[in-house]
């Protein structure tokens, strides 16, 4: 098992190596395999982007967000502005309808709610929202439709993680709940339970997620 400081200098290459992120912007702290992070990333896309590092770490137990994005001056623009940009964004989207997702932004932040037929709709325009210039954060409170029957779905994502993580599926048991998804097991990394949750949510159906996995 990796040290407290072996686990900080691993965490900090991969902030390095990774070319979405300013290691300037960001302080690093372990204790007892938690990684802390904080510091001011210059964008929205930038903080995930350092969450996401740390948790590809193999060794990490969970990671806590103490950072606060500052935009650069030339960043900043109204919520007006924003809110303008966020839904032309929107309407680009494959499979999105332009009357599917309504926006609200306050002081940079922007909330999505809506209705779509798929989680992974879902995520997509967060994802795209997240890595625009000028968000401050993202609070994605879009529906997702059902379709499915419990089982089919349990059945859909268990074949999805044997095609996607076959090593992880044998220790992972899945229940499903008025289209919300109870993981439970063990994995051997956050990476790993990145990998199963990814693949629960990509199942058409899903509209919720309940990760608890342990990371041996």
């Amino acid at each position: 098992m990796k040290t407290d400081k072996q686990l900080k200098q691993d965490v900090e290459e991969e902030l390095e190596y990774d070319p979405a992120i300013d290691i300037a912007d960001i302080g690093v702290q372990v204790n007892d395999r938690i990684v802390t992070l904080s510091g001011h990333p210059t964008s929205y896309a930038e903080k995930l982007a350092a969450e996401q590092a740390a948790q590809r770490v193999s060794g990490v137990k969970a990671v806590v967000i103490e950072m606060e994005v500052r935009l650069p001056q030339a960043d900043i623009h109204t919520d007006e502005d924003t809110a303008s940009a966020v839904r032309s964004m929107l309407r680009w989207m494959v499979g999105l309808s332009e009357e599917a997702v309504k926006v609200q932004v306050e002081k940079g932040w922007v909330t999505l709610r809506g209705n779509v037929p798929s989680a992974h709709l879902s995520h997509l325009a967060e994802r795209t929202v997240g890595h625009m210039r000028g968000v401050l954060g993202v609070s994605n409170l879009i529906d997702v439709s059902a379709g499915h029957s419990q089982q089919d779905l349990a059945e859909k994502i268990s074949r999805a993680l044997q095609r996607h993580a076959e090593r992880e599926a044998k220790h992972i048991d899945i229940k499903v709940r008025d289209g919300t998804v109870t993981l439970t097991g063990k994995v051997g990394s956050l990476a790993e339970r990145a990998a199963v949750r990814g693949a629960a949510w990509a199942a058409r159906g899903v509209h919720a997620v309940i990760d608890d996995l342990d990371v041996q």
